[in-house]
């Protein structure tokens, strides 16, 4: 290997390794030890192989954001952001590049620290939990993720029970069939010993969804994860993330597709670069006004009916005259 890529091999593994340590991941040469699966109150009896969460009070809300703001050197990107997400809860975080999305969601997550305000996950303060701790309650899916060695699916996804381990540990028979357990219930357990790195777009997405799943946490906290994905795959995403919100758990993504808050979300966000934040239920936050503002476009929001004859919404933008 030359120098200058090993320089970069070195710099990519630090990144991830650094970033994962948030949301569960462990470095390829640490054992893995995984703990019976237990309720989100950590109590009762171990959990069977399951995808879906225990059921908790729909009133539980799994992250509050009050009156945040957050930037870079001083200088805030957002100011006064609030925000919740309870069981069953989706919240689509919109808005124009360059407006704080991505800076929201380091705030959130504690990669950022917050210029003002307060962040409580699961009833705690985000500040004062660890990263390990953090990672027991929320998981993290990132939009891209570049592993630093060629890990096969079944490995990508028994690292999402780190946060939950002792240190020089390996594997159970029962880790390995909750992780079988997770890929069925998700359809991809014929990647499961494929090289991670060579999988589609849409396939590692799933892939990281599991991984996450694996962290038996309340809330998800997921970066576009529909970008670059086909027609086809947007909407198998979509799909597993409405499962997963029924299941019981609270999601907060970000998305470039206001059509995905109508589809999906319960809840939107929806920031522009004027500094305005715009908070609440999909249909008084998507609106054709809100999103000229934000977008500096115009566009309509038209409702028509699926084939069940519930009422469905869309936004179509104007092309102008060419």
């Amino acid at each position: 290997m030359s120098e200058n890529k090993a320089v970069q091999s070195e710099t990519l593994e630090q990144k991830t390794t650094q970033i994962e340590t948030t949301h569960g991941a462990v470095r390829h040469n640490e054992p893995i030890q995984v703990e019976p699966m237990r309720s989100a109150a950590g109590q009762g009896t171990p959990m069977q192989p399951t995808v879906s969460q225990t059921e908790l009070p729909s009133s539980e809300i799994y992250l509050r954001a009050s009156d945040v703001s957050c930037g870079y050197a001083g200088k805030a990107v957002l100011s006064g952001v609030s925000l919740d997400v309870s069981a069953g809860d989706i919240t689509c975080l919109l808005g124009p590049n360059g407006v704080g999305k991505t800076t929201l969601f380091k705030a959130l997550l504690g990669f950022l620290p917050l210029m003002e305000g307060t962040v409580q996950v699961c009833g705690h303060d985000r500040a004062s939990l660890s990263r390990r701790e953090l990672a027991r309650l929320l998981a993290y899916v990132p939009q891209i993720h570049v592993p630093p060695f060629s890990f096969s699916v079944l490995d990508v996804v028994l690292t999402g029970r780190s946060p939950h381990l002792g240190v020089f540990s390996s594997p159970t028979k029962s880790d390995y069939a909750l992780a079988d357990h997770v890929l069925e219930e998700l359809e991809i357990f014929h990647l499961r010993d494929r090289v991670y790195t060579e999988l589609s777009g849409g396939e590692a997405q799933m892939v990281l969804i599991a991984r996450a799943l694996m962290q038996d946490t309340s809330l998800l906290i997921l970066d576009e994860p529909t970008a670059a994905l086909d027609f086809g795959n947007q909407v198998h995403v979509l799909r597993r993330i409405k499962d997963l919100a029924r299941d019981g758990r609270g999601i907060v993504m970000t998305t470039h597709n206001p059509d995905h808050a109508f589809l999906c979300g319960t809840k939107a966000v929806l920031l522009s670069r004027s500094g305005k934040v715009r908070s609440g239920t999909v249909d008084d936050v998507v609106t054709e006004e809100n999103l000229a503002a934000a977008y500096g476009i115009d566009v309509r929001v038209v409702e028509s009916r699926a084939e069940d004859g519930s009422p469905v919404k869309t936004c179509i933008p104007s092309l102008g005259s060419g």
